[in-house]
């Protein structure tokens, strides 16, 4: 079960660009250079890279920090959540994904990948949960449930 648009807009409200309740989104990261098909970019820092190159790397959407100029060069129907704190947004969403996909019964499903380095930025908080621990978790989903497709 991919994460969707609607995963996203009931934590994060201020939206720009298109609204697709059920878009899917195959990768969320940190790294504009890194490979995202059907992918959400979260720009966590300035070592991320920049917008035109998620764009071009398979970027579909963007968590992007309110009050930051967006580039000129956005498409207008480009979905970019606008969030106070973009890590504390990831952190939020990495979590109920991960609920979500606890109540899901389905023997095979695909999952989203979270392809986030920048895990410093997203523990800065000192949550009561650990980043690297959720990535892992969500990871074992995935390799799980790509051994049973294949076996």
């Amino acid at each position: 079960m991919y994460l969707v648009y609607k995963d996203i807009a009931n934590f994060i409200h201020e939206i720009r660009g298109a609204h697709d309740a059920n878009l899917m989104f195959y990768t969320v990261t940190d790294q504009a250079s890194a490979n995202q098909p059907k992918g959400i970019f979260v720009p966590l820092s300035e070592e991320s890279g920049d917008l035109k190159e998620a764009l071009v790397n398979g970027a579909i959407a963007a968590i992007w920090q309110k009050g930051k100029m967006l580039p000129r060069y956005t498409p207008n129907h480009f979905p970019v959540f606008l969030a106070e704190d973009p890590g504390g947004a990831v952190r939020l969403i990495l979590k109920q994904y991960i609920e979500k996909l606890d109540g899901e019964t389905e023997k095979t499903m695909n999952i989203t990948k979270f392809d986030i380095l920048n895990k410093k930025i997203l523990n800065k908080n000192n949550e009561t949960y650990d980043i690297a621990a959720m990535l892992n978790e969500l990871s074992d989903k995935s390799n799980a449930a790509s051994q049973e497709r294949k076996g």
